[in-house]
């Protein structure tokens, strides 16, 4: 367990906790948080919350969160060892192999989600969460795909050693072209 205290001593309520998470009794929690910090329509949510449930099922697959003292969701993250069959895996390898990346796909830890909610952006609770989950993985190295344009998000993950492996990778229904990204593990801090 990890705590990021608040950004005013006068609101320890304010204050963050990051610890294991039961995703799947949390899910409908966690894609609030989705929703909220990613923009995602009724729709979406519903489909993602299946996705979800399946994931948490797979072998390996682990999920933090970051939660206020009053129980109160504002951020997770969760991940899994990669498998070449899982769908992800079989979008993004034609990209990989096109830039001579497709090694990546090969004993790596994939980070599924990472969202934070706006107002507690910024204050490293994204940071602690995947720094965290990648912590215990047993693979030598982690990836994961970011919409590809500059933003904050690809910021983070950059600062901790993440590197472009292939960029404008086109998901099915996606509007945005991703990129794919990986890093050695542990990550920089």
């Amino acid at each position: 367990m990890l705590r990021i205290p608040g950004r005013s001593p006068h609101a320890p309520d304010d204050d963050v906790v990051i610890a294991p998470l039961d995703l799947a009794a949390h899910v409908d929690d966690a894609l609030a948080v989705q929703a909220h910090a990613f923009g995602l329509s009724d729709d979406e949510i519903s489909v993602r919350r299946q996705i979800v449930l399946r994931h948490i099922t797979y072998p390996g697959a682990r999920s933090l969160g970051a939660t206020r003292t009053d129980g109160r969701l504002v951020g997770f993250v969760y991940g899994m060892p990669n498998d070449r069959a899982h769908w992800w895996s079989t979008v993004v390898a034609p990209y990989l192999r096109s830039e001579g990346q497709d090694g990546w796909l090969d004993n790596s830890f994939v980070i599924t989600e990472l969202h934070v909610l706006p107002a507690y952006q910024n204050r490293g609770i994204g940071r602690a969460l995947i720094t965290t989950l990648t912590d215990s993985a047993e693979q030598p190295r982690s990836i994961l795909s970011a919409i590809d344009t500059e933003s904050p998000a690809r910021g983070l993950y950059r600062s901790l050693g993440y590197v472009d492996l292939a960029r404008r990778v086109h998901f099915p229904s996606a509007p945005r072209p991703y990129a794919v990204m990986g890093a050695p593990l542990p990550l920089c801090r």
